[in-house]
């Protein structure tokens, strides 16, 4: 099992949820080829993410890369950051730009019995 953390992504989570569902329980290179080719704000950082997780699992020498599979995949809210645009007659509203904390985790493929 190896273990992925991205922290402090600048994507609302519910945005990021949307991605992390589409690659959760896939093996690792139709979830890269998927993320490759996607059209989402997030993709490129859950394709960096998931390449991070093989690499790891490599280094810890325990499973063979092309037989790992996504097994979570979680998308937790960080700190949002508070920012102000100026509005008609002197006013303000605020604008609140969420970050998420996302935890991808690989493990080898179970052989059917």
């Amino acid at each position: 099992m190896a273990v992925a953390r991205l922290r402090n992504l600048r994507i609302a989570p519910r945005k990021a949820r949307i991605i992390a569902d589409l690659v959760r329980g896939k093996d690792v290179s139709s979830a890269i080829n998927s993320l490759r080719f996607m059209n989402k704000s997030g993709s490129r950082e859950f394709f960096k993410l998931i390449v991070s997780a093989v690499a790891n699992a490599e280094d810890q020498g325990n499973a063979d890369v092309d037989n790992l599979v996504i097994t979570r995949v979680t998308v937790d809210q960080g700190p949002t950051l508070k920012r102000w645009r100026p509005r008609a007659q002197g006013r303000g509203t605020r604008i609140q730009k969420k970050t998420s904390h996302v935890t991808l985790e690989v493990q080898p493929a179970q052989a059917e019995a």
